[in-house]
């Protein structure tokens, strides 16, 4: 199976990401994508044979069978744990769908094996590699919107059927709450939020979280009701204004134009005029494209931008954080 020096790969859980990992491998150079593995045979023979690979039922014995270099793990968030630290124990670096687990002391035993063996174990917060984050995080280095006020988030669409295993926070608000962390470059220092179910009666399907970050002011609207699919985030800064979609990849600023004047009466006033607007549509590489090929660099050359485990357990903390809170704000109400 092995060609020259090429770097062999497997997916563990093919289901709504993991397939597109298999594809991403699969067509990556450089990469051979060994095997795949799913319990459900029909879903995986059919990604098997889609990307020209072996299928396992059982990841054990594929891990045992197959000589692999790197995996990606995107089995129910419930099973992170114990697939990361089997795949850990054999030497093999991963890359963990987000969230990185479903509890803190998951992630914290992936962390402290993955530093045992010395492990490289990579989170696959995917909205970092969106290229309009990327720019916008540029231009916040570069204090393009002075001082940033606040940041709002939506994160909106139909209940996804293979979730079985998270709420709305866990796995929706997390994306927001890394890229805030990306963005901003710190962790809030307060979390509040409100959760419910409105369809469906197990779990959240809607959330709004509010975080605070030494006076930025973070919303984030989460939910699994909504007809259409929303991904936006707004910024407002002192100097200005940003819209970014991540479906269609654009970028929107609006650069404030104002004076400081005195008028007749010697009153201090502000005089605003047409902001500058700027489009950016910044649709190119497939984000998923981007995470995978830094996350083989990371592996092969021990470069590329990856997100650590420690990051995704950042973003965990603070999402069990926000569902703390909500449980807190729902016992209030009843």
């Amino acid at each position: 199976m092995i060609r020259g020096d090429e770097l062999n790969a497997a997916v563990l859980g093919v289901g709504n990401m993991g397939r597109h990992h298999a594809r991403v491998y699969a067509a990556m150079p450089g990469v051979n994508l060994v095997a795949v593995a799913d319990v459900s045979r029909t879903l995986g023979q059919r990604v098997a044979a889609k990307c020209g690979c072996k299928y396992y039922k059982d990841y054990k014995q594929l891990l045992d069978s197959e000589n692999i270099h790197a995996v990606s793990i995107a089995v129910p968030t419930s099973l992170h744990k114990a697939v990361a630290l089997e795949c850990i124990r054999r030497k093999i670096p991963v890359l963990i769908e987000k969230p990185i687990a479903d509890t803190v002391s998951s992630a914290q035993a992936i962390i402290k094996s993955s530093e045992k063996h010395g492990v490289p174990v990579c989170v696959g917060h995917i909205e970092r590699f969106n290229p309009t984050i990327l720019k916008l995080r540029k231009l916040i280095e570069q204090k393009k919107f002075g001082r940033i006020i606040s940041i709002s988030s939506k994160r909106v669409g139909l209940f996804p059927p293979q979730i079985k295993d998270t709420d709305v926070i866990i796995d929706l608000a997390v994306h927001d709450i890394d890229i805030c962390a990306f963005l901003l470059g710190v962790q809030p220092t307060s979390v509040n939020a409100r959760a419910g179910r409105a369809l469906n009666s197990t779990r959240y399907d809607y959330a709004d979280i509010i975080l605070g970050y030494n006076g930025v002011d973070v919303v984030i609207q989460v939910n699994w009701i909504t007809p259409v699919k929303v991904r936006e985030l707004s910024l407002i800064g002192t100097k200005g204004y940003a819209e970014l979609n991540y479906l269609t990849q654009t970028l929107k600023i609006y650069k404030s134009n104002y004076q400081k004047k005195f008028d007749s009466y010697g009153d201090y006033i502000v005089k605003f005029g047409t902001p500058q607007t700027e489009e950016l549509n910044l649709a190119g590489r497939e984000p998923l494209q981007l995470e995978i090929e830094n996350f083989i660099s990371h592996v092969s050359k021990k470069n590329g931008h990856v997100v650590s485990a420690g990051e995704g357990l950042h973003a965990l903390k603070i999402a069990l954080k926000a569902a703390k809170s909500a449980q807190r704000a729902n016992h209030h109400h009843t």
